[in-house]
C-alpha cells in the first residue's frame, strides 16, 4: 500500500510554559493554554479508527493505506527497557501548523513559530495488556518537570545534551524520538508504536461520527473559545467539540475537572466509533476511517500491521464494555517553581510499575503431586513471608518485603541467605515446608507476584541474621494460625514485585466507568 511520509520540521522556538492550572489569570497566556488541550481528545481517537478492520479489512485497505508514515528508531539513542508482551502506544496530540486546516488554530502560537513548527501539549500512554483484555490511558501533564534524556535534534540529527525541562520540551526540539526515549527512562516501560493526530484532524473524526453528544450543567458562553451551549444536552459538530475541550472558564476553572471533561468527551467518541450503528453502515464506517487515517501518523512497523491494529480496535471495544480507565500521573506543586508540577513519589513510581509488571506470569509448579491436586487460590494476604536477601547488596531483603507489604502480602520476617561458597545468589528462589500440605498452594502466589519467575523447591533454607518485619504497611495477623511461613530468597536477577494495588492519589485520578456514562458536567 502507498504510503504518506511525514516530514520534519525545523524545531519551533520554546513552547510557552505557562501551566494550564484554573487559578491563573486569562489574556494570551490564557488563549494559549486553552490551545493546548485541543490536542488532548484528538490522540484518543487513533484507538478506535481501525474499528473497521473487524468487519472486513480488505473492504478499506485502500482508505488504510492513506495513513502517514514516520520512522524514527533510527533516532532512538539511549537503552530500551524490554519488551513485556504488553502493547504500549504513545499518543501525541499535535498543534503543528502546517497543512491545510491547521493554521487557524493557535495563532498567537503561529506568531512564535514558522508556519510548519510544531509542538505538543499532550501525551497519553495507551497501555493494553499482554492477554489483550483490559488498557489504560495514562495522561502525563505537559507542565511536568523532568529529566530529558541526551536526544538528536529533530531537525539538525545533532546530539543534545540532558537536561532538566518540561516534559513537551522533547517534543519541540527532538520530536516524536525523544518523547519515546524521555517517556521510556523516566518510567521504564517500553514504547511499542506512536501516533500523533493534529487539531484539523480531530474535528474530521468528530464530523465523520456524526457530531458527539455531550450534557452541561450549566449553560457557556465564552468569547475565548467562542462557544455558546445552553444548559442540559447538546450534539457538537467537530468545531465545537474544539472550543469544548479547549474551554477553561466553566465550573471551578480547575485543570482537573477540565481534564474529567476531557476525558468523559473522549470515553464518548470510543463508545460512538466502536457502535454497531456505525460498524454495519459501510458507507459512514469508510468515511470514518478515511478521516482518521488521513489525520494520523504512524511509525511504519503498526501502520502496516494489520495484526495490531485489530488488537487495538479489539481492545477498544474491550474498553467500551467495561469502561476506560483514564489516569494522570501523581503530580504536585514544583518546589523549585509553583507554576511547575513534578510527580509524586513513591505513587508514580508505583503508577509505573503496575505497567511494568502486566506480564503474562506463568507460577511456579513446586512439584508434580502439588500440581496434581485441585487447584486451589490463595490470597497474597494469606500468605505469610519471609523475606531473605541472597545478595550482597545491603537492605535487600527490606527493599523488597516492602514492595510485597504494600502489595497486600503478609511479611513476618527478614534475613539473610549465604549461597555456597558465599558467592551471590544469580537468580530468585522460594522454599516452602515440605510437611505442610497447603505451602505448595501459597508458594504459588507468591511466585506469581515476582518477576522474574522464582524457581520453587520443597524443603526451606537456613536464615541468618533473621529478625520480625515490623511496619506500618504489613497485613500481619490477616493470615489463619497455622499458615506456612514461605521463604523468598532474592538474587540478583530480582526485578520487581507485581503492582496490582495502586496507591489512592491513582485510584483518584482515575475516571472510571460509572463517571463515563452520560454525566452532565
Amino acid at each position: 500500500m502507498a504510503r504518506r511520509a511525514a516530514a520534519a520540521a525545523a524545531p519551533p522556538p520554546p513552547p510557552d510554559d505557562r501551566p494550564p492550572r484554573g487559578h491563573r489569570s486569562g489574556g494570551q497566556g490564557g488563549g494559549q493554554a486553552k490551545m493546548r488541550v485541543l490536542a488532548w481528545v484528538s490522540i484518543g481517537v487513533t484507538t478506535v479508527m481501525v474499528a473497521g478492520a473487524l468487519t472486513g479489512y480488505t473492504i478499506y485497505r485502500d482508505t488504510f493505506g492513506n495513513i502517514n508514515e514516520k520512522s524514527v528508531k533510527e533516532d532512538i539513542i539511549n537503552p530500551r527497557p524490554p519488551d513485556t508482551g504488553a502493547l504500549n502506544v504513545l499518543l501525541v496530540g499535535s498543534d503543528t501548523r502546517a497543512g491545510q486546516g491547521n493554521a487557524r488554530y493557535g495563532q498567537q502560537l503561529a506568531r512564535q513559530a514558522d508556519a510548519g513548527g510544531k509542538r505538543t501539549d499532550t501525551i497519553i500512554l495507551m497501555h493494553i495488556s499482554p492477554n489483550r483484555d483490559k488498557a489504560r490511558l495514562i495522561s502525563f501533564p505537559r507542565d511536568s518537570m523532568v529529566q530529558i534524556p541526551r536526544c538528536k535534534n529533530e531537525a539538525t540529527k545533532q546530539e543534545m545534551a540532558p537536561r532538566r525541562d518540561m516534559i513537551n520540551s522533547a517534543y519541540n526540539s527532538g520530536g516524536i524520538a525523544c518523547t519515546i526515549s524521555t517517556i521510556e527512562t523516566l518510567t521504564g516501560i517500553r514504547v511499542n508504536h506512536f501516533v500523533e493526530v493534529d487539531f484539523s484532524g480531530f474535528k474530521n473524526i468528530v464530523d465523520a461520527l456524526g457530531g458527539i453528544e455531550i450534557c452541561l450543567k450549566s449553560g457557556v458562553n465564552d468569547k475565548a473559545s467562542k462557544l455558546v451551549l445552553p444548559p442540559g444536552k447538546s450534539l457538537l459538530n467537530g468545531e465545537k467539540a474544539l472550543g469544548y475541550v479547549r474551554l477553561r472558564k466553566y465550573g471551578d476553572g480547575s485543570d482537573i475537572q477540565r481534564i474529567k471533561r476531557q476525558q468523559i468527551f473522549l470515553s464518548k467518541v470510543v463508545s460512538k466509533a466502536t457502535s454497531s450503528e456505525l460498524l454495519t453502515d459501510v458507507g459512514r464506517l469508510r468515511d470514518f476511517i478515511a478521516a482518521a487515517a488521513s489525520s494520523v501518523t504512524m511509525d511504519p512497523e503498526l501502520a502496516n500491521d494489520t495484526e495490531q491494529l485489530i488488537q487495538i480496535a479489539t481492545s477498544a471495544k474491550e474498553m467500551t464494555a467495561n469502561g476506560v480507565k483514564f489516569t494522570t500521573v501523581p503530580w504536585g506543586p514544583d518546589p523549585a517553581d509553583p507554576n511547575r508540577v513534578v510527580w509524586k513519589e513513591p505513587d508514580a513510581t508505583e503508577l509505573f510499575t503496575s505497567i511494568k509488571t502486566d506480564t503474562e506470569v506463568t507460577t511456579p509448579e513446586p512439584s508434580a503431586s502439588a500440581s496434581a491436586k485441585p487447584k486451589v487460590t490463595i490470597k497474597p494476604e494469606q500468605v505469610r513471608v519471609q523475606v531473605l536477601n541472597g545478595t550482597k547488596t545491603i537492605g535487600k531483603a527490606r527493599e523488597v518485603a516492602d514492595e510485597l507489604a504494600k502489595q497486600g502480602f503478609n511479611v513476618v520476617g527478614l534475613g539473610n541467605y549465604e549461597a555456597p561458597g558465599g558467592a551471590s545468589l544469580a537468580k530468585s528462589e522460594i522454599h516452602y515446608a515440605k510437611t505442610i500440605e497447603t505451602a505448595a498452594d501459597h508458594a504459588i502466589t507468591l511466585g506469581g507476584s515476582v518477576l522474574p519467575k522464582p524457581q520453587a523447591a520443597s524443603g526451606k533454607v537456613p536464615a541468618t541474621n533473621a529478625q520480625p518485619y515490623m511496619t506500618t504497611a504489613t497485613t500481619a495477623g490477616a493470615a489463619p494460625k497455622g499458615t506456612p511461613i514461605i521463604q523468598l530468597v532474592v538474587g540478583e536477577d530480582f526485578d520487581s514485585v507485581k503492582v496490582t494495588k495502586l496507591p489512592d492519589s491513582v485510584n483518584n485520578s482515575t475516571i472510571t466507568a460509572s463517571e463515563q456514562k452520560n454525566v452532565c458536567t
